[in-house]
């Protein structure tokens, strides 16, 4: 009987490697009552996605996206053959903070529009929105010193967002 279940056992784990999939074959692959990703991407990039990992370091990462409607199928594609690789390190420094609310759903909608239209303004400026509990905040730029983050603040307050202040924290500085 131990024989039996022994050799039933290694027959399937030996089966497993035949159906595997790289990861790109598995985020395209269709699921009922889901969306579908089409991935356009050069030879090397997939060569880079799909080869195994290093030991500690990821090769890929995703952000799930939700249909807005329960059942509806969504497609989404995504072009990675423009992909550049920046290095980056963070350091102390300031963001300007163009908006703190609370915990509601209006008030991420809120921060939400907060960095839509300073996108909007400053293609090249990054805006972060984040849940730090128990609030949602919009927090503008990588600024190294006080006076760039302040001319920064100048601006935002001329455009309307009188509730800025500059904050101290971790930034990234790309190199």
């Amino acid at each position: 009987m131990k024989v039996i279940v022994l050799s039933f056992i290694i027959y399937h784990l030996s089966s497993i490697p035949a159906g595997a999939q790289t990861f790109t074959q598995r985020l395209q692959k269709p699921v009922a009552g889901q969306g579908t990703v089409t991935i356009h991407q050069s030879d090397s990039i997939d060569r880079l996605v799909n080869q195994a990992p290093l030991a500690g370091k990821a090769t890929a990462a995703t952000t799930p996206t939700t249909s807005p409607t329960p059942g509806a199928t969504t497609t989404e594609t995504v072009d990675t053959t423009t992909v550049k690789k920046t290095q980056s390190y963070k350091v102390t420094g300031y963001r300007v903070q163009a908006f703190a609310g609370g915990n509601s759903r209006a008030d991420r909608q809120k921060a939400e529009g907060t960095r839509n239209a300073i996108k909007q303004q400053f293609p090249n400026v990054p805006v972060y929105v984040h849940f730090y509990s128990p609030r949602w905040i919009c927090r503008v730029g990588n600024y190294r010193t006080y006076e760039e983050a302040h001319q920064m603040l100048v601006t935002l307050q001329n455009m309307g967002f009188s509730q800025c202040s500059i904050v101290k924290g971790k930034i990234i500085v790309n190199y």
